[in-house]
């Protein structure tokens, strides 16, 4: 699986749910006080954890119900 970044490069995904718990965290920091790039980071993050969800939804209705 892969998803492209903010800077066009493609990443690999090998766990799905792991990259997802990651990005989520990573998302929200910041420094304590906040330096003017944290806001970039932010971004950045925030675009990963969404594409890896849209990811996630994308393989859920993708799997046959039982």
């Amino acid at each position: 699986m892969k998803i492209t970044d903010l800077n066009g490069f493609e990443i690999t995904v090998t766990d799905l749910n792991k990259a997802i718990e990651q990005a989520e965290n990573f998302k929200d920091l910041h420094h304590v006080p906040p330096v003017p790039y944290d806001k970039v980071r932010q971004e950045y993050w925030n675009d990963i954890y969404n594409k890896l969800l849209e990811l996630k939804s994308k393989l859920d209705h993708e799997q046959p119900s039982r």
